[in-house]
């Protein structure tokens, strides 16, 4: 019995989610095709112009957005900020920093105080973190 390997292929929308780029910015051609891993691995591994310049410039999904501001997802969208923004819109941001941005920034940092303090505290008792469940 012989067996045949499929080749395991995404939507576009999970490759440029899985590269940090902004899909609708993407060509046409990866936009209306199927990727493979292969491809997703090729184009990780040596990125044509486009992906270089889209990650260098934008326009960059939301997450990468919050990435750069230092704050979640759910504090963009507090924030009023629901589209995709260049490099140049994020660094404007972070020059302006408007009173939203500055609140946000200051609960992303007691976030990760609270994760910190209650890590070390599981690890003080001994605790094992949790992975996740089978």
């Amino acid at each position: 019995m012989t067996s045949h390997q499929t080749t395991q292929t995404m939507k576009p929308a999970t490759a440029a989610k899985k590269l940090g780029v902004y899909l609708e910015a993407t060509p046409a051609e990866f936009q209306e095709g199927v990727i493979s891993r292969a491809e997703l691995s090729a184009l990780q591994a040596d990125p044509p112009e486009w992906l270089l310049e889209l990650r260098r410039n934008g326009p960059h999904p939301r997450p990468v957005v919050a990435a750069k501001l230092g704050i979640s997802i759910a504090g963009l969208a507090r924030g009023g900020v629901t589209d995709a923004l260049t490099t140049e819109q994020i660094d404007a941001l972070k020059e302006a920093r408007p009173e939203w941005l500055q609140r946000e920034r200051a609960t992303q940092a007691e976030v990760r105080k609270e994760t910190v303090r209650i890590k070390e505290k599981k690890a003080a008792r001994g605790d094992q973190p949790r992975g996740p469940r089978s």
